[in-house]
C-alpha cells in the first residue's frame, strides 16, 4: 500500500504572459492552476503516492476546472469544499537573463481566505495518513485560513502523523510582525519545517550570517547556526533549506542543506537553466516528504528532493511533472539532457 500524504492550501488560477512577453506586450495568457501544497500532492501522486489536496473553491466552472486539473494527475479531490465568492489569480511574467520574474496577485476575497475549520472533517480527512503538509501562505490569507491550518496541524499530531511546513513568506500577503506571530504558534506543531533563509529570518527571527543571494555565494556555516537556532526553540526532526544562487533569472546554482539535529547534510549543486521556476520550492519540498515518508536516509532525501526540484526549472507550469525514474537517474548523475530514444 502506497503511503498517503494530505496537505492544506489555497490552488489559483495562474495566468501567464506566452514566449517571455511583458504585460503590456502580450494580447494572451496562457492558463493553468497552481498553489504550493497543490503542487506538492500532485508532484506525490506523479511518484506513485497517495496525495490528497484540501482546499476551498467556488461552486462554478472556475472552481471545478481547478479540481478537474488536479484530479487529471491523481490527486485525490474528495474532501475539498465548494462555496464562497471566487477562485484566487495570479498573473506570471517570466523573467530572463537579468530581466526578474513579475507576479501579481489577484487574490483578495479567495474562498479558502473565507473558510471556517467546521467545513472540515479532520478525523476522516486525516484517516490512514501517513504525512501532512501545508505552507506559510495558508495562514497568510487570512484569520480564518490560519485558525484552518492550525486546526489540521494539531489534528494531524494529535493522531500521531508526521506534519510538515515550507515556510513560504509572501511580503504581498502580510507583514514580518504578523508572519512571526501567527507561524510561531504553528510551528509548535511541526516535524518537518522547510524554507530558505529568507523565509526563516522573516517568518521565525532567525538570520543567516553573511549570505547574500544576490552575490551568487553561499555561506553554510551561516546557515547551519540558524538550523541550530531552529531545532533548540521548536525541536523540528528535520529542518532543510534549498539553496539558490542566483546569477541570473535564467541561470542559477540549485541544491540544499538538511539537519536532522545531529547531521547537516550539503547536497549535490546543479547549475539549472530556467524554463518556468515557479514552484521550484514546492517541488524540493514534494521530493524530500517523499524521500523520508519512503524511508530513504537523510542524505538520500535531500539529493532526491534537489534533483526533482531541478528538473522542475525545466518544466512550465506550477506543477512537476518529472517522473520518478527520471528523478533517480539524475541522482546518479546523468544530467547530460541527451534525446532519450
Amino acid at each position: 500500500m502506497s503511503k498517503k500524504v494530505i496537505t492544506l492550501g489555497e490552488i489559483m488560477l495562474r495566468l501567464s504572459t506566452p514566449d517571455f512577453k511583458r504585460f503590456v506586450q502580450s494580447d494572451t495568457f496562457d492558463i493553468t492552476y497552481g498553489g504550493g501544497e497543490a503542487n506538492v500532492a500532485a508532484a506525490l501522486c506523479n511518484y506513485g503516492l497517495q496525495g490528497t489536496f484540501v482546499s476551498k473553491v467556488p461552486n462554478n466552472p472556475i472552481g471545478q476546472s481547478a479540481i478537474n486539473h488536479l484530479r487529471r494527475y491523481g490527486v485525490n479531490t474528495q474532501f475539498i469544499a465548494r462555496g464562497g465568492d471566487r477562485l484566487g489569480i495570479y498573473f506570471l511574467e517570466t523573467g530572463a537573463s537579468m530581466r526578474a520574474s513579475q507576479v501579481v496577485y489577484d487574490r483578495a476575497g479567495a474562498s479558502i481566505a473565507e473558510v471556517d475549520s467546521s467545513e472540515f472533517d479532520f478525523d476522516k480527512i486525516l484517516d490512514g495518513a501517513d504525512w501532512f503538509h501545508t505552507t506559510g501562505i495558508t495562514p497568510a490569507l487570512s484569520d480564518k485560513a490560519a485558525s484552518l491550518a492550525e486546526a489540521a496541524l494539531k489534528a494531524a499530531k494529535a493522531k500521531g502523523i508526521t506534519t510538515s511546513i515550507d515556510l513560504n513568506y509572501r511580503k504581498k500577503l502580510w507583514t514580518k510582525e504578523k508572519a512571526r506571530e501567527v507561524m510561531t504558534r504553528l510551528c509548535q506543531y511541526v516535524d518537518v519545517c522547510i524554507g530558505n533563509e529568507e523565509d526563516a529570518d522573516t517568518t521565525l527571527g532567525f538570520k543567516a550570517k553573511d549570505t547574500d543571494v544576490t552575490k551568487g555565494e553561499l555561506n553554510l556555516d551561516g546557515f547551519k547556526d540558524v538550523f541550530k537556532q531552529m531545532k533548540d526553540k521548536f525541536g523540528f526532526k528535520y529542518i532543510a533549506s534549498s539553496l539558490r544562487e542566483s546569477h541570473s533569472a535564467s541561470d542559477n546554482g540549485w541544491s540544499a542543506l538538511v539537519y536532522d539535529g545531529t547531521e547537516f547534510y550539503h547536497t549535490k549543486k546543479y547549475n539549472v537553466r530556467i524554463v518556468d521556476r515557479v514552484g521550484s520550492g514546492d517541488s524540493f519540498a514534494s521530493g524530500l516528504i517523499y524521500g523520508l515518508v519512503t524511508g530513504m536516509p537523510m542524505p538520500e532525501a535531500a539529493e532526491f528532493g534537489v534533483a526533482a526540484s531541478a528538473l522542475k526549472h525545466t518544466i512550465p507550469g506550477d506543477l512537476n511533472h518529472a517522473t520518478l525514474a527520471e528523478v533517480k537517474e539524475l541522482m546518479k548523475g546523468d544530467g547530460s539532457g541527451r534525446v532519450q530514444r
